[in-house]
């Protein structure tokens, strides 16, 4: 399947998806590819936020852009890797059995497969701006994203035992 009919699958049942990609093989290349994808997504999604604060703060938009560039393509990887650590460490503590593999690709794809939330989030805040209905974009987008992430280590053996 493609990767938008996967993100539209997940909606329906994510656990459903996540076993899919997990009988597709240990391919490190494919988790790292689902992470960079979401990343670049959600660097895009900036945009308009990044413009409206540029905008009224009587600044230049492109410091701005290679700050996010910067923080989403170069740190934020880095970040999901080790949350993902975490995520495998705590998953054993509680008995489950959960690979590495497994619990970054739990994640890297409850992030990808949340993307078009964070693309309206972003076109909230540079639309609209802060307020109510950013924050119930936000809100919605982490229940959304948690109960990806959740479901996804459940498939990998977080409730295995």
């Amino acid at each position: 399947m493609s990767v938008a009919l996967d993100i539209a699958a997940t909606y329906r049942g994510p656990r459903r998806v996540v076993r899919r990609l997990l009988e597709m093989g240990t391919r490190e290349d494919r988790a790292l590819a689902l992470l960079m994808a979401g990343c670049a997504v959600v660097f895009i999604a900036q945009w308009p936020r990044l413009a409206r604060e540029a905008h009224l703060a009587g600044e230049a938009l492109n410091p701005r852009l290679a700050g996010a560039l910067l923080g989403w393509i170069v740190i934020a990887p880095l970040m999901f890797y080790l949350l993902a650590f975490l995520s495998q460490l705590v998953a054993r503590v509680i008995g489950g059995r959960v690979t590495g593999f497994g619990a970054r690709l739990a994640l890297f794809w409850a992030f990808l497969a949340t993307s078009p939330l964070l693309l309206l989030h972003g076109l909230v805040a540079g639309f609209i701006g802060p307020g109510v209905g950013l924050t119930i974009v936000g809100a919605i987008w982490c229940g959304v994203f948690l109960w990806f992430w959740i479901s996804g280590l459940c498939e990998t053996g977080w409730s295995r035992r």
